[in-house]
């Protein structure tokens, strides 16, 4: 997916998007030519990395 479509996905904006790849933050980026470009599993593994464990 393009960085716009994450950005959307996520809630968040486009900036940020630019902001995490540039710090390393984020899901994993691809660089395609001069476009980044998301892969779903990547993105899914990377949310899974992100979510708080909350012991009842």
């Amino acid at each position: 997916m393009r960085a716009e479509e994450l950005a959307e996905f996520l809630g968040v904006p486009l900036n940020t998007v630019y902001i995490w790849n540039h710090r390393r933050q984020g899901p994993r980026a691809h660089r395609v030519g001069r476009y980044l470009r998301y892969r779903w599993v990547d993105v899914e593994v990377w949310l899974e990395s992100q979510a708080l464990d909350r012991v009842a």
